[in-house]
């Protein structure tokens, strides 16, 4: 059975709703999912999961989550050769060039951890609306087919 951890960071609460959405297209397809916010989980922990994803907010210019921080400092650490991973999250298009990221931090992050990224990252513009769910889950499905195929 497919494993994944969907790791969140929020503000606004947009992103705890991107991370659920995930969880849920995940749940719905057969894999079991840990969902935690990023300030209580330990990088490491991705290692007993097959699909590791995590959901960041972009601070003002371009800015990790200040509760993130020690999360994306291990993960560069670890050792992830096999494992599976995701990036999507919320930002805001006012903020242009710094629009969401930390998505492409993390998930550059997750490279650099020797990770394979098991779908493109994703985007979202404030809060996600019936497209954007629809791109999630798409996002999910993708994840877990990789996944999937990679347990036969």
């Amino acid at each position: 059975m497919v494993s994944a951890k969907v790791i969140f960071a929020t503000i606004t609460g947009n992103n705890e709703d991107v991370a659920d959405i995930i969880t849920e297209a995940l749940e719905n397809l057969g894999a079991t999912v840990e969902m935690e916010e990023i300030s209580q989980s330990d990088a490491s922990d991705l290692n007993n999961f097959d699909i590791g994803i995590v959901v960041p907010y972009t601070y003002d210019e371009g800015s990790l989550p200040d509760e993130g921080l020690d999360f994306y400092e291990d993960l560069q650490e670890l050792d992830l050769t096999g494992k599976l991973f995701g990036v999507a999250g919320s930002g805001d298009t006012f903020y242009a060039e710094y629009f969401a990221t930390a998505v492409d931090d993390f998930g550059t992050a997750f490279e650099e951890a020797g990770a394979t990224k098991g779908s493109a990252n994703l985007k979202i513009n404030l809060e996600p609306e019936e497209e954007d769910i629809a791109n999630l889950e798409i996002f999910a499905k993708e994840l877990f087919d990789k996944a999937n195929t990679s347990e036969d």
